[in-house]
This record gives C-alpha cells, structure tokens and sequence, in this order.
C-alpha cells in the first residue's frame, strides 16, 4: 500500500529552500554589474555591459541560524504590522461589527452571493492599479468574515482581496513602483501603453474569478473539499440574524475612517509600513472606546488577536532570509546575466515570451518590484532592442514576471503578510493556488505573445 504524501510544514519549506540559497552560492559564481543613480531619483540601476566576476562569496551552511535572525531584523516593519494588525483586528472583531455589516450584506445578496467575489475583486485590482498589494493586508478578515457569511471559507475570503490586488499591480497598468521605474529606464512616457494594459487586466481578472468562483462552489457543496479544512476560523463567524446595534456604526466610521487615511498617506505622502502599523493601533484602540471597551479589556483583546499572528507573522521574516542570502553571495547579477544571455538562443517567435519566463525565475532572486526593474531592465532593454522586441514589450514582461510570481514565493512579504493573517499555512496555500499560477503563467504567454505580434508600441 502506497504511503500518502504528508506535505511538509511551512517552516521546513521554507528552511530547505534558504539550505538551497545557500548550496547555490558555492555553485554560481560571484559577480555583478556597476551601478548609477538614475537621475532625480535614489534609485540605482546597473550598467550594461559592465558585468565582471568577483571573489568567491559563498554562505558558510553553518551561518544559517545567524542569517535567519538578521532576516527577522530586516523585515521588522512587516512583521510587527502583521502583529499589530492581528491585534487591532481581534478588538474590532470582538465588537461584531463585521460580522453584523456581513450579516446584512448576505441577506442583500441572498441566491446571488457569488457576485460579491467579482466585485470585491474589482475593488481591490483597481486599488492596486497604482500602490502596493501590501497596503490592504488588513482587509483580509474583512473578506474572511464576509466569504463565511456566505458559506465559503477564508481562502475565498483572501482571495478576493489578495488576488484582485495582485491583478491590479501586476498588469502595471498606472504603477510608479514598476512601470513607472522601467519606462523611465527604457526612456518610454510615463505609463505609455496603459490601454493594451487595461485589457490585460480584465483578461487576467476573467480568469481569476473563474477560479475562485468555481472553488467556492465546490467548497460551498462540500465544505471538507477546503484547503483549510480544520483550521479554527470559529472567531470569524458569522451567526444567523446577528444584530446591528448603534454602536457598530461608530466602530464602522473609525475603520473607514481609519481606512481612508492609510489610504490617503500610502499616495500622496509615501508611507511605508511603520506609518501602517501606526493606523492600525488607532483603529484598533478607538474602535474599542467607541463601542465601550475600558482600557483593560482593549488591551486583553490586543494581546489575544497580536498571538494568534506569531506563527505566520515569523515566517516572514525567516522567507526574507532566502533574498538576503543571495545577496549576500552576489550570485543575483550572475544568474540575471545567465538568464538574459539564453533568451538569444531561443526561437524568434518565443523570445518575448521566454523574456517574460525570465522575469518569473528573476523575481524568486529579488522580490521588490523596483529592485527587480533596476537590476533587469538595463540588461534586458538592450537585448530586446537586439532581438527586435519592443521596449513596452519587455516591461510588460516584466510587469507580469515581477507580479504574478510573488504569490507563491515564500519570500514575497505581501504573500506571507497576507497567509500570515489570515491563519492559512504556506503548504495549504500552494496546494490551492499552483492551478491558477499556471493559468496565469499560460495566459500572460499570450498575451506577451500578442503584444509582440502587433509591435505594442511605443518602441
């Protein structure tokens, strides 16, 4: 009898695949490129043709410890807000606001549910359009409380806010982070081309609710069919003919209010996560004086909801571990110049599409949208220049390959910000979100493939 495949806790993946970092710094040479501040900006972008190699720079295997808790040093920022955020949310959960606005929010929808996915999904791909999908971690037990409300589970509910997001930045429709610093290498206007783009958008958006939808469904008809099935979500439920009380709409302004703000800063004055955090421990300890919490009882609800997140807010830092070890075997510049030297002996009709494969593998080596347009662009406009493949060809490349992949990268901050909050494991994740990546993956393809067709221009 055939022994059934236990998959591996989130932590021994996530450990092995840093031993592999590490095993691939004694394997590729050490290297890099020169680099220049783009003018204007802090930004550095490397210098074609001016990579040469370097002393060996191999991580001793040894170090790996040390390497983790430097990882859980840098990323600091994201894991203190997953914390923060787990603990503001258990305040406002306990009020049961949510849980009252979801109730009313079925009934609304009742035999029409399912048209709730589309919309959220929307909402979040057109946020994200021109921020980061980070931004809107803390909306995930909203989605959460609003999938169960409705008879799914919380991989409906993230996915709805998660994966509409990712839609919205990883077509570049109007991204400064990515599009924005990739045209402005390639010397193209700024977010020239947002019309072919838009039509990614909906494409990718079909597609993906197509996905979740027909999950939900089945879930819905079968709730043991769940990846998750077993984790306690008990806290996240949603009792029939909950009331609606006064105070919930004073709770409910502080959110959105709240909300607004974060907002408004991550626009207009360029917060960053710490700023976040600060929001949220706003949010979380007005909403609980509005609805009559005393100190005391605030303060017992955040500490209860910070330790449900210690789990998974840990995994992102120990995942970062996986990019600082590579860094720190200057292996990236090496594999990026190994990766961009193969796309020459690819067939003519593939290159732009093996272009935009190499922008996937690449971003598994740097996961920050900028980083990765600074290191690859520069290398890979002259090669697209070469192969005859339009400039707004490439950076749709890499839009899509710097995008799309970070869910499900274990060293994407935005992915494990977003599993770690909402008390989904790695393993189950993967084990839900692999089919649709290589739906992605096929129809990015063709559409990579279009844009080259018809010369998405301007060239």
């Amino acid at each position: 009898m055939i022994k059934k495949f236990d998959f591996p806790h989130s932590y021994v993946i996530i450990v092995s695949l840093i031993i592999i970092a590490a095993a691939l710094t004694w394997i590729i040479p050490s290297g890099e490129f020169d680099r220049v501040h783009i003018e204007g900006s802090k930004k550095m972008v490397v210098v074609a043709d001016s990579f040469k190699y370097l002393d060996s720079s191999p991580v001793n295997l040894f170090e790996i410890p040390y390497k983790i808790m430097f990882g859980l040093k840098k990323y600091a920022d994201i894991i203190f807000l997953v914390i923060i955020v787990g603990g503001a949310f258990n305040i406002i959960i306990q009020t049961g606001m949510f849980q009252a606005f979801a109730d009313k929010l079925t009934k609304k929808f009742a035999n029409n549910e399912i048209m709730i996915i589309p919309i959220f999904t929307i909402i979040f791909a057109l946020a994200c359009m021109s921020m980061g999908v980070n931004t809107f971690i803390g909306f995930a037990p909203i989605g959460i409380i609003i999938a169960r409300s409705m008879g799914y589970d919380a991989i409906v509910g993230v996915s709805m806010v998660m994966l509409g997001g990712a839609i919205g930045f990883s077509t570049g429709t109007f991204n400064p982070f990515t599009t924005g610093v990739a045209q402005g290498i390639a010397e193209l206007p700024l977010f020239s081309g947002f019309g072919f783009r838009l039509v990614c958008l909906f494409c990718f958006w079909i597609v993906t609710n197509m996905y979740i939808i027909s999950y939900a469904k089945k879930v819905k008809a079968n709730p043991s069919l769940s990846v998750v099935d077993g984790i306690d979500y008990s806290y996240l439920e949603v009792s029939d003919g909950i009331k609606l009380y006064k105070k919930h709409f004073l709770v409910l302004a502080v959110v959105l209010g709240c909300f607004s703000i974060l907002i408004y800063g991550g626009l207009n004055w360029h917060w960053k996560l710490k700023e976040s955090g600060a929001v949220f421990i706003y949010m979380g300890v007005l909403s609980g004086l509005v609805y009559g919490y005393n100190p005391s009882k605030i303060a017992k609800l955040f500490v209860e909801g910070s330790k449900k997140l210690l789990f998974g807010a840990f995994i992102v830092g120990i995942a970062g571990t996986i990019s600082i070890i590579l860094q720190e075997g200057k292996i990236l510049d090496t594999a990026v110049l190994y990766l961009s030297g193969i796309l020459a002996n690819l067939p003519n009709y593939f290159q732009a599409v093996g272009m935009f494969w190499m922008q996937c593998i690449t971003d598994g080596l740097v996961t920050s949208g900028s980083g990765q347009a600074a290191v690859t662009m520069p290398i890979m406009l002259p090669v697209a220049d070469m192969l005859g493949i339009t400039r707004q060809t490439a950076i749709l490349g890499f839009n899509f390959g710097d995008g799309f992949t970070n869910y499900i990268l274990p060293s994407s901050s935005a992915l494990m910000g977003f599993l770690a909050i909402s008390n989904i494991p790695y393993e189950r994740w993967i084990k839900y979100m692999w089919k649709l990546y290589l739906i992605w993956i096929a129809l990015g393809s063709v559409l990579i493939f279009t844009a080259d067709f018809i010369k998405f221009g301007p060239a």
